[in-house]
């Protein structure tokens, strides 16, 4: 499926093709990229009664405001209460390279792949650092998972990824496209 613009408006329709593509495929493990908290929300609705693992992911603490996660506490609450998992970590391509450009200038390897990336999208960016990351935390297993992430809020791209550490990065697969944005 390829929307006719980025952004929120498709969080909906990727959620439940996201949701779909797992149920057809036998995949066990859900990566919702999730800001604030609303995203993710939805996710949880939309698993509830399944046997799918939702993994949520979160900026870092810091990544708006030193000391701070712009994600709601009472959804993460929700969330883990329900049995699932809340990940704030940061994303795999804002590291000390990044710090190391901001201070010094220039541009990190790490600032060239996430430029690489977003030429398929922002979304595509998003979804394979997140696979990096929930592999580097334990939280998923090295299989088939179905990752959704948006470009700004919400989602509009969902993708199938076998993760990889992120050490092992170019070990990763993305396997299929289930949906993202063809003009953004």
């Amino acid at each position: 499926m390829y929307f006719d613009s980025a952004g929120p408006v498709n969080t909906e329709a990727t959620l439940k093709l996201a949701v779909k593509a797992c149920a057809e495929r036998r995949i066990k493990h859900l990566v919702v990229a999730s800001t604030a908290g609303p995203t993710a929300k939805r996710a949880l609705e939309l698993v509830k009664g399944t046997s799918l693992r939702l993994v949520v992911v979160t900026h870092n603490w810091g990544f708006g405001e030193e000391g701070k996660c712009e994600f709601s506490e009472e959804i993460r609450k929700e969330i883990e209460q329900a049995g699932h998992k809340v990940h704030s970590g940061m994303l795999l391509t804002r590291n000390l390279g990044k710090a190391i450009a901001l201070k010094m200038g220039g541009h990190s390897e790490s600032e060239l792949i996430a430029g690489t990336l977003r030429v398929f999208g922002q979304g595509v960016k998003v979804c394979v650092e997140m696979a990096c990351m929930v592999a580097d935390a334990g939280l998923v297993p090295a299989e088939d998972c179905v990752f959704v992430a948006g470009t700004g809020k919400g989602a509009d791209t969902a993708l199938i990824i076998r993760p990889a550490a992120s050490h092992n990065f170019f070990n990763l697969k993305v396997r299929e496209i289930i949906c993202k944005p063809a003009k953004f």
